[in-house]
């Protein structure tokens, strides 16, 4: 068997193993000599398998103390997409703007259902959050953290794990390049008005109001990047 194959088999009775066993972020893997023998493979192979599955975030090797199942997070997600979008783009190709696309069309597309049935206590945590940028405009910056728990919030009440850690790595991915390839910040006062005419529309219940409010928030964003 070719040595990158015989890795990837490795890895896939790893990753089997957890799912057999039932194991959670956090849980104890077997020892590398453990995994050797449960495996009948060698050494190297176990290594090497456990270095791929650590890049993915599916095991935690934490030296001295023994290997973990990992977070399962869309860290590796966002690095790659991250970092495609930044190459594309300096080889002139419109790949920020196409990742903007991609995140307006998901929150765009997901905004009329979460404006259907909003718990109060999420609408007030988003005016707290949108209050809070209001201030750090004034300071003349509204922080990405304040931004991202304000789209983390937004789309929590929908109870889909999966889509919200979705939205925020699509988040997180545009974040990542623009600042990387230095891209300038947007007004304050905007980011924080844009924000609060997505709330106002909540609090109507008005889907449509929200949807239009959406793409106004992407708008400053698409005169930036439209190729």
């Amino acid at each position: 068997m070719a040595r990158a194959t015989m890795s990837e088999d490795v890895q896939a009775r790893i990753k089997q193993l957890i799912l057999d066993h039932g194991l959670m972020p956090g849980d104890p893997l077997p020892t590398e000599a453990g995994l050797v023998a449960m495996l009948d493979v060698s050494r190297n192979s176990v290594r090497e398998a456990l270095k791929a599955l650590q890049a993915m975030r599916i095991v935690e090797i934490r030296h001295g103390f023994g290997t973990y199942v990992g977070a399962l997070t869309l860290e590796p997600f966002v690095e790659g997409v991250a970092f495609r979008a930044a190459v594309r783009h300096l080889q002139g190709e419109p790949s920020l703007y196409e990742l903007m696309e991609v995140r307006e069309a998901l929150e765009a597309g997901l905004i009329g259902t979460v404006a259907r049935g909003l718990p109060a206590r999420v609408l007030a945590g988003l005016r707290a959050l949108v209050e809070r940028m209001a201030v750090e405009a004034r300071d003349g910056e509204v922080l990405s953290d304040t931004d991202r728990a304000f789209h983390l919030a937004l789309y929590r009440s929908l109870g889909n794990h999966l889509l919200s850690e979705v939205l925020d790595a699509f988040w997180a991915a545009l974040r990542r390049v623009r600042e990387d390839l230095a891209d300038g910040r947007p007004d304050p006062e905007v980011t924080y008005r844009q924000h609060a005419d997505i709330v106002d529309a909540l609090e109507a219940g008005d889907g449509e109001r929200a949807v239009a409010a959406m793409h106004r928030h992407f708008d400053g964003i698409r005169r930036r990047l439209a190729p």
